[in-house]
């Protein structure tokens, strides 16, 4: 009996590792410490950040106003981003200014199409949040992408519109300091945690 039990378990180790030895698997660096192979691979960064504990009731309604905000405004910044790139990869093939203002001609009217709705549907806290936004996913202000694309005059005019309803087109994304709260946020929307 126990040398049917040995022959069963001789035989599963035997096609196991000739199965083992058929499959491919990810390649894992290692290294040799004191004649035994250590793996390593490297992992990317995972953000965990602790539950939130209010002081009061007014905080967690501001937090809970700033998330909404942020949920309402984040696809639109990442929307911007995509097409930002889109854009840039077009404008590289061209080489006339004639045909470079044509081309964001086009693509201003496409925006306005698709967009120009939902965008004004927003409220003065979420624009502002959009604005940081861009930012965040372009590495430009908003004033500066508006300059690039339509010119100085037209960015300086918008600038004028954005600061009476107290916004700021050449505001900076600051993840750490100002804008940490809303990081938090969009990394939370981005793990599916929100």
């Amino acid at each position: 009996m126990t040398r049917i039990i040995l022959l069963l378990i001789s035989i599963s180790i035997l096609t196991g590792n000739l199965y083992a030895q058929d499959i491919q698997g990810p390649v894992v660096r290692g290294t040799i410490v004191d004649g035994d192979t250590i793996a390593y691979l490297s992992l990317p960064v995972v953000r965990v950040y602790a539950p939130k504990i209010f002081r009061n009731n007014r905080e967690e309604r501001q937090w809970n106003r700033l998330v909404r905000n942020v949920k309402k405004a984040y696809p639109y910044a990442l929307i911007a981003g995509n097409k930002m790139n889109e854009y840039e990869a077009q404008l590289i093939g061209i080489a006339s200014e004639r045909e470079r203002k044509k081309l964001m001609k086009i693509a201003e009217d496409d925006l306005k199409a698709q967009f120009e709705k939902d965008i004004r549907n927003l409220t003065f806290s979420q624009g502002k949040i959009l604005i940081k936004l861009i930012d965040r996913e372009t590495g430009q202000t908003s004033y500066s992408i508006i300059k690039d694309f339509r010119g100085t005059i037209s960015a300086l005019f918008w600038q004028s519109i954005a600061r009476i309803f107290t916004a700021n087109l050449k505001d900076e994304y600051d993840p750490i300091g100002e804008d940490r709260m809303i990081e938090e946020i969009v990394v939370m929307i981005e793990n599916g945690d929100l």
